[in-house]
């Protein structure tokens, strides 16, 4: 109640960020793990880059923010009281 639309679509964005920027570290930790595992069962010489960890970073980063755009500009636009009487 009484939050400006630019309040509520700022939450929820950084609410999109946050959660897509976990899931690439955890993307990104799992993905060095599997070359990790894959190299010593192979006998490949695998190599995880700095280019390569800041690209995925990158555009999960990017996904959150796409992703997270429309939500918060149709939950900023809502009439609060008629959001919580839907609840």
């Amino acid at each position: 109640m009484g939050a400006r639309r630019r309040d509520i679509q700022s939450q929820f964005l950084v609410e999109a960020l946050v959660l897509s920027m976990t899931g690439g570290t955890m993307g990104i930790l799992f993905g060095m793990g599997a070359s990790w595992i894959l190299g010593k069962f192979s006998g490949m010489n695998t190599v995880v880059t700095l280019w390569s960890i800041l690209l995925s970073f990158g555009f999960s980063a990017l996904v959150g923010v796409f992703f997270g755009y429309y939500p918060a500009r149709a939950a900023s636009r809502l009439d609060p009281i008629e959001s919580l009487r839907y609840e």
